[in-house]
């Protein structure tokens, strides 16, 4: 298998694609040059690995790599990057992509898949992660939300959130007390309907939780509204 690694500009931004496939790999090429973007590749997961060091802004990763795992690249790269990731993969199942947005993907694209679509997931993932600016805290400043740095910090420490993550509580928090259907979180972090929605929400948020929760079983932040969605019912820290 030829690893494929594509690396593209869109208003600034840098993509990488890890793709083991030359026929898709060729394709996504073609359709991320019509938008623009510059093309590299690389035949190894490790080279890609390689390349994450010198910057990139949103990675589609294919989990069927010819030297590693797909799923060891994207936890790897959780350990210490809020970088956005979205999922390629041939893998179809339920289960299979509620794991992969459980080790911290942000969207899960299934082969065969529309170009087209692909291309939006990933303009989409772009614009739902800049242009924040606020900075707010809850419960006396036990839980801070910067969103210019992209920071979420919790009893003093930074706590690394996946775009996806973060967008999903900035959504929460901009309305507190307010209950959010899963339908309405989907459509806010992803832009579009998206199929399995309802455990797509539910894994960001179990996520969430054990990030910022003390106890996630008794939440001082999130609440789960049974038959309905959520609702965010920390204190606002007053200006």
């Amino acid at each position: 298998m030829l690893l494929y690694v594509i690396i593209g500009i869109m208003q600034g931004y840098r993509i990488l694609i890890v793709e083991d496939e030359r026929k898709i790999a060729d394709i996504v090429k073609a359709y991320l040059e019509n938008e623009r973007f510059k093309v590299a590749t690389a035949e190894t997961g490790q080279n890609a690995l390689e390349l994450l060091k010198n910057g990139v802004d949103l990675i589609i990763l294919d989990l069927m790599l010819p030297d590693m795992h797909g799923e060891d690249i994207c936890q790897a790269i959780r350990e210490n990057s809020q970088i956005p990731i979205i999922m390629l993969t041939a893998k179809s199942e339920e289960e299979e992509r509620i794991k992969g947005l459980g080790i911290g993907a942000d969207d899960y694209v299934v082969k065969p898949f529309s170009p087209r679509e692909l291309v939006a997931r990933v303009k989409a993932l772009l614009r739902r992660t800049k242009g924040l600016k606020k900075k707010v805290s809850f419960n006396n400043g036990n839980l801070i939300i910067d969103a210019s740095r992209y920071e979420v910090i919790k009893n003093g420490s930074v706590v690394v959130f996946t775009p996806t993550e973060f967008k999903l509580l900035i959504n929460l928090t901009e309305r507190p007390g307010q209950v959010f259907t899963r339908v309405q979180l989907v459509n806010a972090i992803l832009g579009y309907d998206f199929e399995g929605y309802d455990r797509t929400v539910d894994a960001h948020i179990k996520n969430i939780r054990h990030k910022i929760e003390d106890d996630p079983r008794t939440p001082l932040y999130i609440k789960t509204v049974y038959g309905v969605g959520y609702r965010f019912i920390g204190l606002p820290d007053e200006d």
